[in-house]
């Protein structure tokens, strides 16, 4: 067993931070569809998880954002129960920053799957992604969205959202 230094500081152990596209979580104040995102990786090391960040490309309206973790079963595409949760206040000018939620310490193990789900019931933002060609999918695992309508959503290997982990070790 690995014991980990309360001190140690956080690395990033994934990051992908291309930018290209836009994803739209929450809903415009003329549809009352709830619109979700997300992101499954799996872990390429051990350690305890410090925060994730997201980079907010625009924020139609500001407000509160929530982000909960997974464990994530890639053969059933199948989350887990929440294992740790965290939200924020975005505000208007947080358009084209990372912004980064804190967690309380969680023990990711390298090779399993994980993911985090964000939404809003109070905000529209746009958060930044990357598609490339369907000849050269993200190979660390897939972007989800769903909404209010269809919560099962979908996943796509071709998207990404733009996003970092950082573990403490």
């Amino acid at each position: 067993m690995e014991t980990f230094k309360t001190g140690s500081h956080p690395r990033s152990v994934i990051t992908q931070a291309e930018n290209n596209t836009t994803l739209w979580i929450g809903h415009l104040q003329s549809d009352p569809t709830d619109h979700f995102g997300g992101q499954t990786f799996t872990c390429p090391s051990d350690g305890q998880l410090d925060n994730i960040q997201l980079y907010a490309s625009a924020i139609q309206y500001p407000g509160e954002i929530q982000l909960t973790v997974h464990e994530f079963d890639p053969e059933t595409k199948t989350w887990g129960p929440s294992l740790a949760e965290s939200s924020l206040e975005v505000k208007k000018d947080d358009h084209e920053k990372w912004i980064r939620f804190h967690l309380p310490s969680l023990q990711l193990n390298k090779a399993s799957t994980y993911g985090f789900r964000v939404h809003t019931s109070n905000a529209m933002i746009g958060l930044g992604e990357a598609v490339c060609d369907n000849q050269n999918p993200f190979t660390f695992g897939h972007e989800w969205n769903g909404d209010s309508i269809n919560q099962r959503g979908h996943y796509y290997s071709y998207f990404s959202l733009a996003f970092k982990v950082e573990l403490r070790a």
